[in-house]
């Protein structure tokens, strides 16, 4: 993640995540959630920030849980049915679930189909937000096999030439284990920005870059612009590219390809075209031994990385990177260390938990 948004080190209390976990899980528990399935919810966001992916941890995505709970956006206690099956296949209704529950029960049932035929996929419909995507795909990796998670989510990313919003920022995410390196895993927004990073660029008084968002006539502002005030559906994001002519129709038919995988291959229509339906998501698992022997894939991963990392830097670079190390290298760091949180996070968690009788947040 772009150093812009991280907390600067001056500001940062660092909380351990086990206290972070704990807190999390009474905070989902006192909404209404199962005891089990808030402990997989409280997972999943204090993994994301165990590496490093703040936009999708407790600073942001906490609050606007707790908030979708409260005016009964989201069921707390769903029932996750199977509408379609095949031996290699099914579709899911989500009961108006948050995404961040079902998603590893989606993605394992993928990993059972592939473990059977090969290749398995489950498309989930009637959602909530299910987070970071990368944290399903990775799942698959564990069971040494590829993983891939999209999501189709929201309505604040204008088309390429639009003037008004019709997309989500639609992530994608693709895993694959490795032998000796650090599994790959790479997890990113079809937008030029995920929109939960704009809600960090606003707390953290960080600038909007060139091309993350459009005027209010759609025009691409193609110049820093200050983080708004407030964070609405009247926010106007780009595809990835920004404009044409850097490339924002390739982010655009990335959108459309997750909303076909997501929603319409789910029997259920885009969110910009009924609202009543909800997110949708889509999980891939694919075995990596119905293809080719498993420590060959490793031994070929580990040496196309490899060949990445030991790529010579361009003048004014330290690395070559890939999808996942930075990730894996901040998981080291923050579990030895602690989570760096926000000042402004701190209070919000102090001040929920007195609201709901909750012991505060250790740090």
């Amino acid at each position: 993640m772009l150093e812009r948004f991280h907390v600067r080190p001056e500001d940062e209390v660092r909380v351990l995540a086990e206290d972070l976990h704990e807190t999390t899980t009474s905070i989902f528990t006192a909404m209404g959630v199962p005891p089990d399935e808030a402990a997989e919810a409280a997972d999943v966001l204090v993994m994301a920030d165990l590496r490093g992916v703040e936009s999708h941890g407790v600073s942001n995505m906490l609050r606007f849980y707790v908030s979708s709970y409260r005016d009964g956006t989201m069921n707390p206690r769903p029932q996750l049915t199977v509408l379609r099956e095949r031996p290699g296949t099914a579709t899911l209704d989500g009961d108006r679930g948050l995404g961040i529950v079902h998603g590893r029960r989606a993605m394992e049932l993928a990993i059972e189909k592939a473990r059977n035929v090969g290749v398995g996929a489950v498309t989930l419909n009637n959602s909530r937000h299910l987070g970071a995507v990368g944290h399903f795909a990775r799942i698959a990796t564990e069971h040494d096999m590829v993983g891939m998670c999209l999501s189709a989510a929201g309505n604040t990313v204008v088309p390429t030439f639009g003037a008004i919003t019709r997309l989500g920022t639609n992530p994608i995410s693709i895993a694959a284990p490795t032998g000796s390196l650090p599994v790959f895993l790479f997890d990113a927004a079809t937008s030029a920005v995920a929109g939960n990073k704009i809600m960090l660029a606003r707390r953290l008084g960080a600038e909007m870059a060139p091309g993350w968002v459009a005027a209010e006539d759609g025009t691409p502002l193609m110049h820093p612009t200050p983080a708004p005030a407030g964070y609405g559906l009247d926010l106007r994001q780009l595809p990835l590219g920004g404009n044409r002519e850097q490339g924002s129709h390739k982010g655009y038919g990335l959108a459309l390809m997750v909303e076909i995988l997501s929603a319409i291959l789910s029997g259920a229509p885009a969110l910009v075209v009924d609202k009543t339906t909800g997110y949708k998501h889509f999980f891939a698992a694919w075995d990596i031994e119905a293809f080719c022997d498993l420590d060959v894939f490793k031994r070929n991963m580990d040496d196309l990385l490899q060949t990445m990392l030991d790529t010579p830097p361009a003048p004014g670079e330290q690395r070559v990177i890939y999808p996942g190390l930075p990730e894996y290298e901040a998981e080291e760091e923050r579990t030895e260390r602690g989570i760096p949180l926000h000042p402004e996070v701190i209070a919000w968690f102090d001040t929920t938990t007195d609201e709901l009788g909750l012991a505060r947040l250790r740090r």
